[in-house]
């Protein structure tokens, strides 16, 4: 008799058990976080975004919504999708860029933004310092101010010595390139001895536009100075570059990979891999305020020996031995 009632004891406190369970699953907090872009919120970048969110323990469909707004490279679009974003009141909002945090920025004081791929986020005015963001803002750098432009055009004239003129397409509307484009590059060029032209470019739409008449100036290169209208998809500017025959220098390796000659920039993965850490503890808890901006540690030099044969250019050994990835 006893052993029977210990056995139903034992099942109902199971049963209970299991309940209680199902009542904690059910329950389970589910934070929201809004994601604003300024052209497609996909790609690498985004796939690791998330696997460092699931690696935290937020997983889609379980503990954690995401919404996408994306501008289609139309950069007017971002305030009002700003405004839609905040409307949705997530916990948290993920801005890729310059023009889309600035957008952020402007719709709410009050909720958490995180920034990834801000070439200089205390000259353009999103946050006070680097080491003591203050507000709502804080985030990941993609380049670290003060020479950074300078020794891109050294690397690109390194690899195409005889150039002279370079055409440097630059998205008006990204307010780093802006602002750090006049400070870092008229010195630059005058110590090489070239002159840039700038070309701007405030959508998809005039990229071909820009390469065309950077042919018809007879310019002797390309630099395409980091946007997110110049990277999606990454082959679109290498293709336009081959067919110009021009050799062409550009911010992230995914478009060396996809055909450009050469690259100079961060870990684009690696960079949204730490943006998940930083949305990772303020869902947690923790102030933007509280959490400095983190700045990348190592740039990589990436050159394709394909489309500099191609091109009919030889590359310098030592600049070949400087590199940190050479695609043959």
């Amino acid at each position: 008799m006893t052993s029977k009632r210990t056995l139903l004891c034992v099942i109902a406190g199971g049963l209970i058990a299991a309940s209680l369970n199902v009542g904690a699953q059910r329950t389970e907090k589910v934070a929201h976080i809004g994601i604003l872009c300024s052209v497609r919120c996909d790609g690498a970048a985004y796939d690791a975004l998330r696997d460092g969110l699931r690696s935290a323990g937020w997983s889609e469909g379980r503990n954690l919504q995401i919404e996408y707004r994306a501008a289609g490279g139309q950069p007017d679009l971002l305030p009002a999708l700003a405004q839609q974003v905040v409307r949705l009141k997530p916990d948290l909002i993920v801005a890729v860029a310059s023009q889309p945090s600035l957008a952020a920025k402007d719709a709410t004081s009050t909720i958490p933004i995180v920034f990834v791929a801000v070439a200089d986020p205390v000259r353009v005015g999103l946050v006070a310092s680097l080491a003591r963001p203050g507000g709502n803002i804080t985030g990941v750098t993609s380049v670290v101010p003060g020479g950074f432009m300078a020794k891109s055009l050294e690397l690109l004239k390194q690899a195409v010595p005889k150039a002279t003129r370079i055409a440097a397409l630059v998205n008006p509307t990204n307010e780093s390139s802006r602002m750090l484009f006049p400070l870092e590059v008229p010195p630059a060029a005058r110590q090489l001895g070239i002159q840039v032209r700038v070309l701007e470019v405030r959508a998809a739409e005039g990229i071909e536009d820009a390469i065309d008449t950077a042919i018809q100036e007879k310019a002797d290169a390309l630099w395409i100075v980091g946007d997110p209208i110049f990277h999606t998809p990454w082959q679109r500017v290498p293709d336009l570059a081959a067919r110009a025959k021009l050799p062409s220098m550009y911010l992230l390796r995914e478009q060396v990979t996809a055909g450009g000659l050469m690259s100079y920039g961060p870990d684009i993965v690696e960079l949204f891999r730490r943006a998940a850490v930083y949305a990772d503890k303020i869902l947690k808890g923790a102030k933007p305020a509280d959490l400095s901006v983190e700045q990348p540690t190592k740039f990589q030099l990436v050159i394709n020996l394909k489309t500099a044969k191609a091109l009919g250019i030889t590359i310098p050994q030592s600049l070949l031995l400087r590199a940190d990835d050479v695609i043959q």
